[in-house]
């Protein structure tokens, strides 16, 4: 394999496997050997097959494919392994290029493309309630001012079931000036200023705030890949990132509940932009929380503007989140059954100092 052959065999997002005419594994690439929770030393010379067990006649098609020397799509088919239940997959099955009898066949999880695309929808729709918030907190907080202004004035000379009619309407014009502040929040978010960060870093300081305000009654524990390399970011941003994600982690979990910060690193990720370039985001951080899980029903939605799990929550904290996310150029993800609820932050690597002169 060419150098650049072998970039894009360890970049590909989905398993790939490479297989001889005895239907053995001959390669596969890292997001393979993340599917099959195996090492590729132990997977290398074994029957296709007994590593993946899939609800349709595999050797078959392999044969078909190396016959006709004509690719083969198949939709919808559920795959398992030794270490996974059953994943609704898209197989593709392709001759190899330059040889007679390898067989190249692709797992895509249906997940993985319809993550991807929520996480699209959610940006472009990030962008359109930043100018609805700055309309919103423009045009009605004025004169929720004024009303609460009055409304404390009438007070003054009330007594009884009127004055607590006074109090409700200051209260609550307070309680919607409160929320436009969040919505200004929202649309006033500036551009990421970039520099090398160390994600630990931020980290530390997101994990230090918890433990002594709102995860005081649970468990926050780290599992860190100290050989993590520098990622590209605006500290300032990606701390708000992390302190939203914990404190919306702590606050579903028990007490004497667990919140865990994972960081690890993985090359089977690579995004295409809006603008059509691309990037490998290898830098994983996850959030993971033993609470009860996201409500199935927002699930698919949770990083719309709008759309909270809890009651009086305002749905922009995971939204903004997204915003910043993908403003550093990276992706979010949710995983969540009850019991288990993991957020993973991927972003991309710092580039070399000599290129950023």
């Amino acid at each position: 394999m060419s150098d650049a052959s072998h970039t894009l065999w360890i970049s590909l997002p989905v398993p790939a496997f490479i297989v001889d005419e005895a239907h053995r594994i001959k390669d596969l690439n890292p997001a393979a050997e993340m599917f099959l929770n195996s090492s590729a030393r132990s997977v290398l010379g074994a029957a296709l097959v007994k590593k993946l067990t899939v609800d349709s006649p595999l050797e078959e098609a392999i044969d078909r494919v190396r016959e006709t020397l004509s690719p083969l799509f198949i939709s919808d088919v559920s795959v398992t392994t030794a270490e996974r239940q059953p994943v609704q997959t898209n197989l593709q099955i392709a001759p190899m290029a330059g040889s007679a009898t390898d067989i190249l066949v692709l797992v895509e999880p249906r997940e993985i493309a319809g993550r991807l695309g929520r996480s699209m929808h959610a940006k472009s729709s990030a962008r359109s309630a930043i100018g609805m918030a700055e309309m919103l907190a423009h045009e009605i907080k004025n004169p929720l001012a004024g009303m609460s202004g009055a409304a404390q004035l009438l007070s003054m000379n009330l007594s009884g079931e009127d004055l607590e009619l006074t109090d409700l309407i200051v209260a609550e014009t307070r309680r919607v000036v409160k929320l436009l502040d969040q919505f200004e929040q929202f649309g006033n978010l500036r551009p990421p200023s970039l520099r090398p960060v160390n994600l630990h870093d931020v980290l530390d300081r997101a994990r230090k705030s918890a433990v002594v305000g709102f995860g005081t009654h649970v468990s926050i524990c780290e599992d860190y890949d100290p050989s993590l390399p520098l990622t590209f970011a605006d500290g300032d941003q990606l701390l708000q990132v992390f302190l939203n994600l914990l404190k919306n982690a702590c606050e579903v979990c028990p007490d004497g509940g667990t919140v865990t910060i994972r960081t690890f690193y993985d090359l089977s990720l690579r995004l295409r932009r809006e603008d059509g370039t691309g990037g490998v985001v290898p830098l994983q951080v996850e959030i993971i929380d033993n609470g009860p899980g996201l409500p199935e029903d927002i699930r698919d939605d949770i990083f719309e503007p709008f759309i909270s799990g809890r009651e009086n929550g305002t749905g922009l904290g995971l939204a903004l989140v997204s915003k910043i996310v993908s403003d550093h150029g990276g992706w979010i993800a949710v995983d969540s059954t009850p019991g288990r609820t993991v957020f993973r932050i991927s972003l991309p690597v710092a580039p070399r100092t000599e290129d950023l002169t």
